[in-house]
């Protein structure tokens, strides 16, 4: 191997956006560095690309080195390359997005980590790097990706009622969403199962609970269906 591409391989990077929704609140997980740079400080769950690997395997290798995580959804966002981005050489990012239900993906403090913990977007630390223009990017990316195509349902226990759905798209969207048109396109298309069970955590005004229907989503896309919210 070459020395050329001896630095290539050192000089790239991933670092992943893990969004998570809880109690109508969109939420981002982040890990507190164990090694300088930026020691001390919470940060995005990166790491470097290793020279037998694609990238999509190193994103996948970091986030269950440094948080546990597995067998999630995963999107690249973009590739970052400031020449300032890293203070001691040049380093470039693939930046990913990975959407997660916290209840089903708990977390643990794994590599180069001294914590790991879910945070409000709204009340994020000061970050190192340019891991803040990777998170407003991420989210930028998931705007665009959520109202065309059924990802947000990754961010839902397997079980869930209409009003979280929709406190989701708000949340994600960052507005208000007309209760009656929202639910007429969603019932329109025919992926939600309405159970037989209702919340148990509201006794006054018990929801119903639904279930999205992938299989039969993937069925209708083959016939032509497009998911539009």
């Amino acid at each position: 191997m070459s020395h050329v591409l001896k630095e290539i391989i050192k000089n790239l990077s991933v670092d992943c956006a893990i969004f998570g929704f809880e109690k109508s609140f969109l939420e981002i997980l982040l890990i507190k560095r164990k090694r300088n740079p930026e020691k001390g400080r919470w940060a995005l769950p990166g790491g470097f690309i290793k020279k037998e690997e694609l990238v999509d395997q190193a994103a996948k290798r970091v986030l269950e080195e440094t948080t546990g995580i597995t067998n999630l959804y995963l999107e690249d966002v973009a590739f970052f390359d400031a020449p300032e981005r890293f203070p001691l050489w040049r380093v470039f990012t693939f930046g990913y997005f990975a959407l997660v239900s916290p209840e089903n993906y708990p977390v643990h403090i794994g590599i180069d980590t001294t914590d790991v913990k879910w945070f409000k977007l709204n009340e994020l630390p000061d970050l190192p790097f340019d891991h803040k223009y990777i998170i407003d990017t991420a989210l930028e990316k998931l705007r665009n990706r959520v109202r065309y195509r059924p990802i947000g349902f990754e961010l839902l226990p397997a079980k869930f009622t209409l009003p979280q759905l929709q406190h989701l798209y708000e949340s994600i969207l960052d507005k208000k969403l007309d209760k009656r048109n929202f639910r007429k396109k969603l019932m329109a298309m025919n992926l939600l199962q309405k159970l037989e069970e209702k919340e148990t955590n509201n006794i006054k005004r018990a929801a119903y609970l639904y279930r999205f229907d992938k299989k039969n989503y993937n069925k209708l896309k083959k016939q032509g269906l497009i998911f539009e919210l």
